[in-house]
């Protein structure tokens, strides 16, 4: 799971707990003008298919956790509970997207859309 907040104009994404070893990651930092959209959707990880594994850990039906290339971009999951998982889709990033768990979905997203740059 993941702790989203926000500080200093940076979307922080905090890895908790076991995932920093299953995901090789324990922090993630990403200006905030450079998330196009955050949105909720539990049904993303069902597919047991998630791309080329690069760095990380992957279970189908347990644990997405890591760097995963897919159809050409790079895409960071941390997910155990799909009805838990949000995206976060970037640009000008390394990452095209994050698929992160969080402890309230609505909560977060709510929370994010209101400090997304108004193109």
């Amino acid at each position: 799971m993941t702790i989203v907040s926000v500080s200093e104009g940076n979307l922080i994404v905090e890895v908790e707990g076991w995932d920093k070893l299953w995901s090789l990651k324990s922090r993630l930092v990403i200006p905030i003008h450079h998330v196009i959209r955050v949105y909720a959707d539990p049904n993303i990880a069902e597919s047991w298919w998630k791309g080329l594994r690069l760095a990380g850990t992957h279970l189908p039906g347990v644990i997405a956790a890591g760097t995963f290339y897919h159809h050409g971009n790079w895409i960071f999951w941390d997910v155990h509970n799909a009805e838990k998982a949000i995206v976060v889709d970037l640009r000008d990033e390394r990452y095209e997207k994050l698929i992160i768990e969080v402890p309230d979905p609505a909560d977060t997203v709510a929370r994010l859309e209101v400090l997304l740059p108004k193109e």
